[in-house]
């Protein structure tokens, strides 16, 4: 079947050639876009297409993908989002992130669904995309600077209309888990995307566009928006979500015992209340949204240390793994190290993993220096270390994955990854459904694609029921699947209860396509399958045949109990998570190692695939 592209997408991709300083647009088929939406999935497979099977994740051979998808920019909830993606230097694997920035909506703009970035340029450069086309630029004034100052000069220098995405420190010196920044404190791409930008010598993306692409029903556009933004406004949880945003997780995951403590020894905190939502709120200035977005969460404290005061945005995510994670309860010094990670370019989650296990790793002998839990002083000048890769810094750089290869002596159990990737800020060790959740995320260890937790404290946390599966394929599906690849923002379903049905109107108005829930899901499940096999295909490249154990959490969740809070005595059981796992393959229809089947590739419309993991037998 032949479907023609009408509206709601651009149908192009701006194709970079950052080492011969040209470019081009390519087309981008309809069939291609409504199999993969865009975002995420379209990131997905022209990665597949494109990038050299094995290559190196810092060669110039590597792609760097920015996607928007068909709803991004559209006036419509949190529409204001896009995806960076990469072979990962972190894990090796397919990697990708988010980022809620004005960058999204210019390039929706700019005439194309996506910016394909190959090459490398010899000196620091800025790439300036504009409706006109491509501009090459000296860089070499702004290499060396922080995130902070890059995005100060840039204002200075091209002016507040267009959008900036770059990288600091940390992407320059390739720190495995650096990220590309916007508008000072957004953070996307945390398996290393910063790092890929940082070996093409690329230090920022200027983008300024011109008109959006045509809405196949504009008016109906319109009207689904205005009432799904009104909607928002009357859910009973709105004006708390306004004041706290994600920093009422904290006093959330200390009562449900998954706050990470002590590089995930245990899920309570003794601090815990000094670095709470209610804190945050004493100590904020101002909070704001991301593009189209009525419902805020990027909450900004003062906060005062070494005898100064500073601004810091304050999000969940980093406080639990800067506070509790590090032993730190104190809400100053957790906010200096949070702004601190993103001044550097650093993934919060990865680095405050990274950190613990690090002080670990100190205690048991196996790390010469002393490095205590909550010492402040020492933990805010490692994450300066990492990000220029100076002293123990350059090791710690690589990730907990690669770090605890080396250290041995049993390192690799409190090592907190999957796939290589550090886990975010939810304790498993009495969350089964959850730690499946990061044990089959697309990117490693990340909560974005199914923050399951909180379902499975309705199903019951000792439960391992196949009922656990199922639904979090489901979840996947809609958060990971869909809302990466439309690409707007997840919260306005995940946390006031938008109804999903609101997005079946979005895309009809933007598109003129009546997509059907089951056919999305088709859509999810081709994607997670195109995804888990660019992995296998490139683990195989460097001869490492795939199998179910790259779907596992980290031993310290089997094997040590939780000893304090509630749930004191808790560990997961190795069989129970084992048929929790075979359930969600078979769910899925891959194999009993993890890998798709043949027939499930082809009967989602991927026999090219098919035939490069299974033969074309």
């Amino acid at each position: 079947m032949v479907y023609h592209l009408v509206y709601g997408w651009s149908g192009k991709a701006l194709y970079i050639d950052i080492g011969r300083e040209e470019y081009k647009k390519i087309s981008l088929s309809s069939a291609v876009l409504r199999m993969f939406i865009g975002g995420r999935g379209l990131a997905a497979k022209l990665l597949w297409d494109l990038n050299p099977v094995g290559v190196e994740p810092l060669s110039p051979e590597n792609h760097l993908i920015l996607s928007t998808g068909p709803l991004t920019g559209y006036p419509i909830p949190s529409s204001g989002k896009l995806v960076i993606a990469s072979k990962s230097p972190l894990t090796g694997g397919y990697g990708d992130g988010n980022v809620g920035t004005k960058a999204a909506v210019e390039l929706r703009k700019s005439g194309v669904d996506a910016v394909i970035i190959k090459g490398a340029f010899q000196r620091p450069s800025l790439i300036r995309i504009t409706c006109k086309g491509v501009e090459f630029l000296n860089g070499d004034e702004y290499w060396g600077l922080t995130a902070h100052e890059t995005e100060s000069k840039l204002r200075k220098e091209f002016g507040s209309k267009p959008a900036y995405l770059y990288i600091g420190p940390a992407g320059e010196n390739l720190v495995k888990y650096a990220t590309i920044i916007s508008e000072y404190g957004r953070s996307g791409g945390r398996p290393g995307m910063g790092a890929v930008a940082g070996s093409k010598k690329l230090k920022a993306v200027i983008i300024e566009g011109c008109n959006l692409p045509e809405a196949a029903d504009k008016d109906a556009l319109l009207k689904a928006g205005a009432e799904a933004y009104i909607d928002l406004k009357k859910k009973p949880s709105y004006s708390f979500w306004v004041r706290q945003g994600t920093m009422s997780t904290i006093a959330w995951s200390q009562k449900n015992s998954a706050l990470p403590t002590y590089n995930f020894r245990e899920a309570v905190f003794d601090g815990y209340e000094n670095i709470t939502g209610d804190v945050m709120e004493k100590l904020r200035v101002r909070n704001e949204a991301c593009p189209y977005c009525n419902m805020p969460c990027r909450n900004y404290i003062e906060y005062e240390v070494d005898g100064s005061k500073k601004i810091a945005e304050m999000d969940y995510e980093p406080t639990a793994l800067f506070g509790s994670n590090l032993g730190i309860s104190d809400m100053n010094a957790v906010a200096h190290l949070s702004d601190l990670a993103d001044d550097m370019g650093l993934d919060a989650i990865s680095t405050g993993n990274v950190l613990g296990f690090a002080i670990e790793a100190s205690q048991h002998g196996l790390i010469e220096e002393k490095i205590e839990w909550g010492d402040y002083d020492r933990i805010k000048d490692l994450i300066i270390d990492i990000a220029h890769r100076e002293g123990m810094g350059d090791d710690l750089a690589n990730g907990v994955a690669w770090l605890s290869r080396k250290l041995g002596h049993g390192s690799e159990r409190y090592a907190m990854h999957v796939k290589g990737l550090e886990i975010s800020a939810y304790d498993c060790h009495a969350a089964p459904g959850m730690a499946l959740a990061y044990g089959t995320s697309s990117i490693g260890a990340h909560h974005k694609d199914a923050w399951f937790i909180s379902l499975e404290i309705q199903m019951g946390r000792d439960s391992y029921a196949p009922e656990k599966a199922d639904k979090l394929v489901w979840m996947q599906n809609i958060r990971g699947g869909l809302f990466e690849s439309f690409v707007t923002c997840r919260l306005p379903w995940v946390e006031l209860g938008l109804d999903l049905d609101y997005y079946l109107r979005f895309l009809k108005a933007a598109t003129g396509v009546s997509f059907t829930w089951d056919e999305l899901h088709t859509i999810a499940n081709r994607i997670y399958a195109l995804i888990r096999s660019f992995w296998i295909r490139e683990f195989r490249a460097k001869g490492i045949e795939w199998n179910r154990m790259f779907d596992y959490p980290p031993d310290r969740w089997f094997e040590e109990p939780l000893t304090q809070g509630p749930l004191a005595g808790s560990k997961l059981d190795r069989k129970g998570y084992d048929k929790l796992l075979s359930r969600y393959y078979e769910i899925r229809g891959w194999d009993q190692n993890g890998v798709p089947k043949k027939d499930t590739l082809e009967s989602l419309g991927l026999p090219e695939v098919a035939n490069l993991i299974h033969g074309s037998n």
